[in-house]
């Protein structure tokens, strides 16, 4: 049996794009009972939805997987009817209380055990199977191994397993880092990602009053910041610490392609993708990578090489990529200590909304200036194909301008005769509705710090081949040296550039754009007043008691919308 590709569905765009560019299934959930409140699909979205899968033999898991309280017990029962009239073909579920429900109202449906759940070693997996349960999404924390032992001693039950994604750095989301510090709960999936905020470090001096301590390019050197647990006296761990301040628990993204053949070989029935509130540009290149390497690999193992597909992840933002746990423990590698930012030369420039006779209409998700270079990636073909546009004719109203940017649906219309490389008779097929596409972006923050994060990737990637070889290091030190990001050298200068340009001053030549970093919003004001489940401000606060009670009229999975979250106070202004 061939190992399943298992995409996220953060909306019904999200899903058809992600079927139309090669996934096998896809899950999904409604705001109010999944763990992501931002996925915005609703009941009638989700009936769409699984037909449409079904109609192209594609499957739909529906997500299930908050840990319940008291409030959301109606709900559930709700769901439930609802969720045999829509008949997906499989339910997520983490809260044994919920997989009872489930399971005996609705006997009929195959029930999966939701990541949530902290499965991480055959013994539980096996007691799931003995509940009932289908398969089992086992936790970030299983390392290659021990799945491989897993599988061995539990060969009749699905399993499934992360291989690319963001990385929650708690106990497979078990958080409550969010909940302390900006009173949204991790585990209802509205994380506020606190650990991914940046964390400044304070002195306290004798006289009792307490001082920032600001790092300059003079200063930094003169300090060593270090880490000591309880239970490990004078084992010091390093925090990096800059004049942004410090990122300890700023986790890299996972991403096993690397290993991919690994788990193809072993056979695990289902490979996971995260990013139910990504875009729909993320889901289409994601499911694209990993389907052409999937398929390479099915016909051709021996001359499968992973390195064909990684240029592909790299146009996506992101943390820099890391193995994880694959072996069994994290290395320096998985961490970014300088950075929350994401990284890639590459932005979603927009998608194919639909085809009227011979134009295409595309809506803008980012700014196009005239002569950009758009790239639309065919779930057809190979390579981009390219389009530069000199002019831009809005699709409504056929004004003409030469700069088009996002918002409001803005959408242009692009005449089929624009591309003369291309057969006429098959361009639709090629460029079907919700095709995806990028251009360059014109700015960015660290040029070099994309090259960083990929030599640290090859460094991890070294390290583990080195280190389950013979080739291991005696001495018992890292067997590969961490890869060397090569820089170009200023013409007129000796300082190190990731520009060709020259510098007049002597400094480098490429800085970095100055960028205003978005701060979290605390207390009340970080609250939209729409009804999110899992915002402990919304759903106890005073300031929003009128709101509760109007969210209770609305049907199941449905949020205020912005005039009606306003609260009494911001009407009377």
């Amino acid at each position: 049996m061939k190992s399943e590709l298992l995409m996220p569905a953060g909306s019904l765009e999200k899903m058809k794009t992600a079927i139309l560019y090669g996934a096998d299934a896809v899950y999904c959930g409604t705001p109010d009972l999944s763990l992501r409140t931002k996925a915005r699909l609703t009941l009638e979205q989700l009936v769409e939805g699984i037909e449409f899968a079904h109609s192209r033999n594609k499957k739909v898991y529906l997500t299930l997987n908050l840990f319940s309280h008291n409030k959301d017990i109606g709900k559930l029962n709700t769901m439930i009817d609802t969720i045999k009239k829509a008949k997906p073909d499989g339910v997520i579920i983490a809260d044994p209380g919920v997989f009872q429900l489930v399971k005996e109202r609705a006997p009929e449906l195959e029930l999966h055990i939701s990541t949530q759940a902290n499965v991480c070693s055959y013994l539980t997996v096996d007691y799931w199977k003995k509940q009932g349960a289908k398969l089992v999404v086992l936790a970030r924390e299983v390392s290659f191994g021990e799945l491989t032992e897993i599988r061995e001693k539990c060969p009749d039950i699905k399993l499934e397993a992360f291989i690319h994604g963001a990385m929650c750095m708690t106990y497979s989301g078990r958080c409550l880092l969010s909940n302390y510090l900006a009173e949204r709960g991790a585990n209802q999936g509205n994380c506020a990602q606190s650990c991914r905020w940046n964390y400044k470090i304070h002195l306290k001096l004798k006289d009792g009053t307490i001082k920032e301590l600001n790092l300059t390019d003079e200063n930094k050197d003169l300090f060593e910041f270090l880490l000591e647990e309880d239970f490990r006296p004078g084992e010091f761990m390093p925090i990096e610490e800059s004049h942004r301040g410090s990122y300890i628990l700023n986790a890299k993204d996972l991403c096993l392609m690397p290993k991919l053949d690994d788990y193809l070989k072993l056979g695990i029935d289902s490979l996971k993708v995260e990013g139910r509130n990504k875009t729909a540009y993320y889901a289409a290149i994601v499911t694209r990578s990993y389907r052409m390497a999937i398929d390479d690999w099915n016909q051709d193992p021996q001359n499968w090489d992973h390195k064909n597909y990684m240029q592909e992840l790299y146009t996506l933002q992101n943390r820099g990529f890391s193995l994880a746990f694959h072996d069994d423990r994290l290395t320096h590698h998985a961490h970014n200590y300088d950075s929350t930012k994401s990284v890639s030369h590459y932005e979603y420039a927009g998608f194919i909304r639909d085809w009227e006779k011979d134009d295409i209409i595309f809506e803008i998700k980012n700014r196009i200036e005239s002569g950009d270079l758009i790239e639309l990636i065919s779930p057809l073909l190979k390579d981009p194909i390219r389009l530069r546009l000199q002019e831009f004719k809005d699709s409504n109203t056929g004004e003409v301008t030469t700069c088009v940017s996002a918002g409001q649906n803005k959408a242009i219309r692009i005449n089929k005769n624009l591309f003369e490389s291309i057969d006429q008779t098959k361009i639709q097929e090629f460029l079907p509705a919700l095709t995806v596409a990028r251009k360059v972006k014109k700015i960015t923050l660290n040029p070099q710090r994309l090259e960083e994060d990929k030599a640290s990737f090859l460094s991890e990637i070294n390290q583990t081949k080195c280190c389950n070889s013979s080739e291991s290091s005696k001495s018992g030190e890292s067997c590969a040296k961490p890869a060397q990001v090569e820089t170009k050298k200023c013409c007129n200068s000796g300082n190190s550039c990731s520009s060709g340009e020259s510098s007049k001053s002597g400094e480098s030549c490429a800085k970095p754009a100055q960028v205003e970093t978005k701060k979290p919003k605390m207390g009340v004001d970080a609250c939209c007043g729409r009804g999110c489940n899992g915002c402990l401000i919304f759903w106890h606060d005073s300031k929003f008691k009128k709101q509760r009670e109007l969210i209770k009229t609305k049907k199941l999975g449905e949020i205020l919308s912005k005039s009606q979250s306003k609260s009494e106070s911001e009407e009377v202004k």
